[in-house]
């Protein structure tokens, strides 16, 4: 799987629970040659605000790759100020960054009743 791939399948399920952001890290150029400046070198590729105003940030890796010190930094220093944030290889990762706990069918009523 490509990161683009995982990044997109992330947002995707994370904007099913607030309002999710992609977020564009770093310098680029237009195709006229125009330099615009993103958001500083490291910033997660995603950001999440759950209800309540909790603030998540998801930086997507797949394997092999890792997190690059600007990245851990970043991390670090949301996690110091109180939000969630990390690297996530899955979009099951992703939503144990965010603190966002799936019900399985048994625990929506679904399975057999115990007595």
């Amino acid at each position: 799987m490509r990161e683009s791939r995982l990044i997109y399948d992330v947002m995707q399920e994370l904007g099913k629970h607030g309002a999710v952001y992609r977020c564009n890290a770093g310098q680029y150029y237009t195709k006229s040659g125009q330099r615009v400046s993103g958001l500083p070198k490291g910033f997660a590729d995603c950001m999440l605000v759950l209800p309540g105003g909790t603030a998540c940030f998801v930086e997507c890796k797949v394997k092999p790759n890792k997190p690059t010190p600007e990245q851990l930094a970043f991390i670090g220093k949301m996690q110091g100020l109180g939000c969630r944030a990390g690297v996530a290889y899955s979009v099951a990762d992703a939503l144990e960054i965010c603190g966002i706990v799936e019900e399985s069918p048994d625990a929506q009523g679904g399975g057999e009743e115990r007595s």
